[in-house]
């Protein structure tokens, strides 16, 4: 009686041979995370005006009011799996964009500057400031803040009518020196751990 084949796995084929292996996957996974990461990086209406899905762009939003380290890890992991399923060549274009000489350091600067007049500006933007910098010298912010306002008002109460004083006071530029020094450390920060992250996955 003739022996009726049966169907069974090629053993002589190797599992998987023709999907990629797991580090493959792994280096995949922590370049779509640094994308993410980096992507924060951009201007906010740069950000707003790249077309990606509105799940992509919600998880990016809440990664940025994200504070805590591994909150951060977690939601970072959560972008890159959603960025699995679009072509991530477009927004590492923009990324890359931001990487021409001075690019960085011009966005460094405005942001610098933007935070400068909201602390001059707005009292609850102080609280905002602590939370998102706490190693920053409270009292020596505060003190800079009061003394940049008092010198601002005698520059304007010295200009005419309507005029725009040509001159702010030391304090006004020690104040941006204090924020675009404390920006740099937190981004410097930033990078550390996402390198240390790499560096844990990999081993």
């Amino acid at each position: 009686m003739p022996t009726i084949p049966v169907n069974t796995p090629d053993t002589n084929i190797e599992d998987g041979d023709d999907r990629p292996s797991k580090t493959q996957l792994k280096k995949v996974s922590h370049d779509l995370q640094a994308l993410g990461s980096a992507l924060l990086e951009l201007p906010e209406n740069r950000l707003a005006a790249l077309d990606m899905p509105e799940n992509l762009r919600d998880a990016l939003n809440d990664l940025r009011g994200i504070r805590s380290h591994e909150g951060r890890r977690r939601q970072l992991q959560y972008v890159g799996k959603l960025m699995r399923g679009i072509d991530p060549e477009p927004l590492r274009e923009a990324v890359a964009a931001m990487k021409v000489p001075g690019a960085r350091e011009t966005l460094a600067l405005h942001e610098a500057e933007r935070w400068r007049d909201l602390l001059l500006a707005d009292d609850q933007a102080l609280t905002t400031w602590m939370g998102d910098h706490p190693d920053t010298d409270v009292q020596q912010l505060r003190s800079l803040i009061r003394s940049a306002r008092k010198d601002i008002e005698k520059a304007l109460q010295a200009q005419p009518a309507g005029g725009t004083p040509d001159r702010k006071g030391r304090s006004y530029r020690d104040l941006f020196q204090l924020v675009k020094a404390a920006q740099a450390a937190a981004t410097a920060a930033a990078a550390a751990r996402d390198e240390e992250e790499d560096d844990d996955g990999d081993e």
